[in-house]
C-alpha cells in the first residue's frame, strides 16, 4: 500500500527509539493513509489519503446519485 498521501504529500518520518541507557535504534513513523473513492478531476477514483485530510474536508466524496448515474451508464 501507499505511504504518501496523494492530497498533501505527508509521507513517513524516520528517528530514532531512545532507550533509557540512551542506546538509539532506528524507527520510522508512517501516516494512517486509507484507500478513498473521491471525486478527482470531475471523475470519481480510488486514491490514498491521510485521515487529516478525510477529517479536514480536503477530499470530497462521490454523491450517490453520480455513482448511480455513472452505473446505469456503463449497463445499458
Amino acid at each position: 500500500m501507499a505511504s504518501v498521501c496523494s492530497i498533501c504529500g505527508k509521507g513517513r518520518q524516520v528517528g530514532y527509539n531512545i532507550s533509557h541507557a540512551h542506546n538509539k535504534t532506528k524507527k520510522v513513523w508512517k501516516p494512517n493513509i486509507q484507500k478513498v473513492r473521491a471525486v478527482k478531476d470531475g471523475t470519481v477514483q480510488k486514491i490514498y489519503v491521510c485521515t487529516r485530510c478525510i477529517r479536514s474536508g480536503f477530499v470530497q466524496k462521490p454523491s450517490k446519485k453520480a455513482t448511480q448515474q455513472k452505473s446505469a451508464q456503463s449497463d445499458g
